[in-house]
């Protein structure tokens, strides 16, 4: 059986609603149950760090990427460190390999990521499916803007349905 990775973006700020952490969990307790692999920046702070220990309690594989210039904030249990020596080669990494790129609520950096991870499957250089996860409404800004480009022709409706805004871990689950 192939390997199946998901690449999960997510927050490093300590200061966060605890219910996107809880959520988290549920999350990669349900991807890897599903049977993939964990790919996260690699930190040990934030969300970051609740994506890491769930799924080493699960027993899943876990692979961090992380620039250099963040070294020092690598998770103390990560055995799979891939370093980067720009913030844009890191992107590239973390998708590498991935079927599944997942974001959870996070700031300008998640919102980065995902952003390009979903252009790059519009233009079919990303193979995955792409997930914004909508835990109470956050993501419905984006969802909102989406839906504008298509109002407004900038957007066709089979690109704007390459990635899904889930609401509960059930509605993730019948995605994966």
């Amino acid at each position: 059986m192939p390997d199946k990775r998901a690449v999960i973006y997510c927050s490093s700020s300590h200061d966060i609603d605890p219910a996107y952490n809880e959520a988290a969990r549920q999350i990669v307790r349900a991807v890897c149950l599903a049977g993939y692999d964990i790919v996260s920046g690699g930190s040990w702070r934030g969300t970051m760090g609740h994506v890491c220990d769930e799924a080493f309690r699960c027993g899943a594989r876990v692979i961090g990427v992380m620039p250099r210039f963040m070294k020092g904030f690598e998770h103390p249990e990560l055995k799979e460190m891939v370093w980067t020596d720009r913030m844009s080669e890191r992107k590239d990494a973390m998708r590498e390999g991935t079927t599944l790129a997942i974001a959870l609520p996070g700031g300008i950096g998640t919102l980065d990521e995902i952003a390009e991870t979903y252009c790059l499957a519009r233009l079919g250089r990303y193979p995955g499916r792409v997930v914004a996860f909508n835990i109470d409404g956050f993501y419905e800004p984006l969802k909102r803007q989406l839906d504008l480009y298509v109002e407004r022709g900038m957007l066709d409706a089979p690109s704007r349905a390459l990635i899904h805004f889930p609401e509960s871990v059930d509605e993730l689950k019948e995605l994966l």
